[in-house]
C-alpha cells in the first residue's frame, strides 16, 4: 500500500510535467511499452525488487535498455529513481499513468471475459453497452478468453458485474438444488 502511494506521487508529477512540456502523448506511450515490457519479463521485474543486486547494476541495465528508446521526461522519471534506489516502483507507475491519462482523457475501461474471442460486429455492441454504463464517450475494452466459463461472458465495467456465464448458472443451480428441502428427503 506504501508502494502504491509513492508511485501515485511520482505518477502525478510525471503527468503535470509531461502536460506542461507538451509531451503527454509521448509519455504515455513509453508507459504503455514500459508496462508491456514488464508484464511480459517477469525476470527484470525481479530484478529490479532484489535487494541482493547492486543498485549500480540495476542502473546500468535500466540505461541500456531505455536510453535511446524513450521520451526524455520518462528517461528522466527512471533517472530519478535509479538515483533514489526506487526501481522497484516502475512497473506501478507505468500502469498507473496509464489509469491517469485515461482518467485525463475521459476514456472508461471494461474486461470482458468470454469463452472463444470476439468477432468485430460483437465487439462494437460490447462496446456501446459499456458506453452506456459507463457514461463515456471512449471506451478501453480488455478482452479475455476463458474456455472454464463453458458459454456467455463475464463482463466487468468500472463498479459493475454482469456475469452472464454458463459456469456461474451452473453453480447458481447446484446452490439451489443443495438447498432445496424436498431433494434432502430422497
Amino acid at each position: 500500500m506504501a508502494d502504491a502511494r509513492v508511485a501515485s506521487r511520482y505518477v502525478k508529477s510525471l503527468f503535470g510535467l509531461a502536460v506542461e512540456k507538451g509531451a503527454f502523448e509521448a509519455v504515455h506511450q513509453d508507459m504503455l511499452m514500459l508496462d508491456r515490457i514488464f508484464t511480459s519479463n517477469r525476470d527484470l521485474v525481479n530484478m529490479l525488487r532484489s535487494p541482493i543486486i547492486r543498485h549500480e547494476k540495476k542502473k546500468n541495465v535500466l540505461h541500456k535498455i531505455f536510453k535511446d528508446r524513450v521520451h526524455s521526461l520518462t528517461f528522466d522519471i527512471i533517472d530519478i529513481l535509479t538515483r533514489k534506489n526506487r526501481e522497484p516502483l516502475l512497473p506501478a507507475i507505468a500502469k498507473e499513468f496509464h489509469v491517469a491519462y485515461n482518467n485525463h482523457m475521459g476514456i472508461g475501461k471494461a474486461t470482458i471475459t468470454t469463452t472463444i474471442a470476439m468477432d468485430p460486429a460483437l465487439r462494437s455492441e460490447i462496446e456501446a453497452i459499456v458506453k452506456q454504463l459507463s457514461h463515456k464517450t471512449q471506451i478501453e475494452l480488455v478482452e479475455k478468453v476463458d474456455p472454464n466459463l463453458i458459454g456467455g461472458f463475464v463482463l466487468n465495467v468500472e463498479d459493475y458485474q454482469i456475469d452472464a456465464s454458463i459456469k456461474s448458472k451452473l453453480k447458481t443451480l447446484k446452490l439451489k438444488f443443495l438447498h432445496n428441502p424436498y431433494l434432502k428427503e430422497v
